[in-house]
């Protein structure tokens, strides 16, 4: 009775020992004296106890990266301080563990330089402009490298770009003076056009009274009277200004200044007829 007892003890310490739980969304690594065997997957797995031996569990979700601000010169000599975020995973785990000695560390050794020597290539204008280009560059030049490694980089983000004090009171300076710039565009640009409206409602009025006062056999007695009103009120305006100064107009002046008028509207008005006439 004895014997059996132990032979099942033994199976059932062999089966503990042979079995291994992998959870979900890791992978194991599994080397048979020494040398590479197989993977396990997530789930329920069972090697030789004293042969097998598991050597490495990570996961394959997605990881991310924090890179710390970085001193970096850009190609017009502006220093600059920048950061970055980078979204890797594993996708070959065999690779991950025996084509790199430290994963983390060489991932990030690799991101700095590389971020370093993308920004290094901008001026401080397009690396305020390009930022979406030089995550992508970013991400190409990253997948080139890690591929060997069995890592695939998801995406990289430049989380800030931080330049000097003096650098940025510039940057602030040039704003304003473009907003300035375009502010006084707009006003002229409106007063234009005001001008412009102005002159052609002016045109539009004077044409109706041409009009009229054509149409009309008192045309010379309507003319004096608008003259007049105009005469008032221009008098009443000078009355209220503090330097004033009374100017007299003579009325037979005055009245040949409108026969003027007069017939330079009837002359305008023959002209058009004949104009309407030779059509």
């Amino acid at each position: 009775m004895e014997p059996i007892i132990a032979i099942v003890l033994v199976l059932i310490g062999y089966a503990l020992g042979s079995a291994k739980l992998v959870n979900q969304g890791n992978e194991a690594l599994v080397e048979r004296l020494g040398r590479y065997h197989r993977r396990l997957r997530p789930g329920l797995n069972f090697i030789v106890p004293l042969l097998d031996q598991i050597v490495m569990e990570d996961t394959t979700r997605e990881q991310f990266l924090d890179i710390k601000p970085q001193n970096i010169i850009t190609k017009d000599n502006i220093y600059l301080e920048v950061d970055a975020v980078v979204f890797w995973r594993i996708k070959n785990i065999e690779k991950s563990f025996y084509e790199i000695d430290d994963l983390q560390g060489s991932l990030t050794q690799l991101a700095t330089t590389t971020l370093r020597e993308v920004i290094a290539q901008n001026t401080l204008e397009e690396t305020n402009v390009s930022r979406a280009e030089m995550d992508r560059a970013l991400l190409d030049e990253l997948n080139r490298t890690t591929a060997d490694w069995g890592v695939d980089i998801l995406r990289v983000d430049i989380q800030s770009i931080t330049p000097p004090e003096s650098v940025r009171k510039s940057m602030e300076e040039q704003r304003a003076a473009e907003i300035n710039s375009r502010a006084a565009i707009l006003e002229a640009e409106g007063q234009r056009q005001a001008a412009i409206k102005k002159a052609e409602g002016t045109k539009t009025s004077m044409q109706i009274i041409s009009e009229v006062l054509r149409s009309s056999p008192e045309s010379k007695e309507i003319l004096r009277y608008l003259v007049a009103q105009d005469y008032i009120n221009a008098s009443y305006k000078l009355g209220e200004s503090q330097n004033a100064k009374v100017v007299f107009v003579d009325p037979g002046k005055g009245g040949e200044m409108m026969d003027l008028i007069s017939e330079s509207i009837s002359e305008e008005g023959n002209g058009k007829s004949n104009e309407n006439g030779s059509t």
